[in-house]
C-alpha cells in the first residue's frame, strides 16, 4: 500500500456500493481473482466523471468490462465509451458483462492490441481512462494525445507500482526494470509536457490526472 493500509480501510468501509449488478461483478472478479479498479479508484472516477460529465470517453484496457459498465452509470444518456481490449478470455466475459449491464447501446468494445487500434481511431475524446499494460502507458501517450480533446481529461491509473517507483532501478526485481523505466519516464513526460497539467495522487496504487491545455 501507498497510503497507510488502517486509513484505506476506513475510506473504504465508507463505500455504499455500486448498484446490484456492478456489485455482482465485482464479487465474481474477487473470487476468480480477476483483476479490476480498486475501491478508492472507482470513487475518484465516479467524482471526476460527475464533475466534468464528458460526452466521449476512451477506456484503455477494458479487463471484464467493470469499469466500463460502471463508468456509464455516471454519464449522460447520450454520452458514448469506447474501451479497447485484447486478452481473449476477457474479451468474452466483458461482451457478456456489457450486454447484460443495461447500458451496450453506451459502450463499444474494440477488440485488439492497443498499439494497433489507437492509430486508427479518429474521433476526439472528452476523457481517457488509461488501465492496461503499464509499460506501454509511454508508447501509448502520443495518440492519446492527439485523441484527447483540449480541456479533456486523462486518467492514468496503477503508475506508482506499489511504492516501487521511487527506488532505484537496482532495488526493482529484474523482471520489473523495463516497467520501472518507463513508468518513470512516462510520468516525467506527463509531468514536462508544455500540452498538459498533471497531478500525481497517491490514491490505489497510484493515479495521474491530465488536463490537456
Amino acid at each position: 500500500m501507498i497510503v497507510n493500509e488502517r486509513i484505506a480501510s476506513y475510506i473504504r468501509s465508507l463505500e455504499t456500493g455500486n448498484g446490484d449488478f456492478c456489485d455482482k461483478i465485482e464479487k465474481y472478479a474477487l473470487e476468480t481473482d480477476v483483476p479490476i479498479i480498486r475501491k478508492e479508484m472507482e470513487s475518484f472516477l465516479k467524482v471526476l466523471l460527475t464533475i466534468r460529465q464528458p460526452d466521449s470517453v476512451l477506456e484503455v484496457g477494458t479487463g471484464i468490462g467493470y469499469s466500463a459498465v460502471l463508468m456509464s452509470r455516471y454519464l449522460k444518456g447520450n454520452a458514448r465509451i469506447t474501451t479497447i481490449e485484447s486478452y481473449d478470455k476477457r474479451i468474452k466475459i466483458a461482451e457478456e458483462v456489457i450486454e447484460k449491464s443495461g447500458r451496450p447501446e453506451q459502450i463499444m468494445l474494440i477488440k485488439g492490441d492497443a498499439a494497433d487500434v489507437l492509430p486508427t481511431l479518429t474521433q476526439p475524446f472528452d476523457f481517457i481512462f488509461m488501465d492496461a499494460a503499464k509499460a506501454q502507458y509511454i508508447h501509448f501517450l502520443p495518440d492519446i494525445m492527439r485523441l484527447l480533446n483540449k480541456g479533456g481529461v486523462l486518467v492514468s491509473d496503477n503508475v506508482l507500482q506499489e511504492g516501487d517507483i521511487i527506488e532505484s532501478r537496482f532495488a526493482v526485481t529484474r523482471r520489473n526494470r523495463t516497467i520501472h523505466a518507463r513508468m518513470r519516464e512516462y510520468l516525467y513526460t506527463l509531468k514536462n509536457s508544455p500540452e498538459l497539467e498533471t497531478t500525481i495522487v497517491p490514491l490505489g496504487d497510484g493515479v495521474a490526472v491530465s488536463v490537456k491545455k
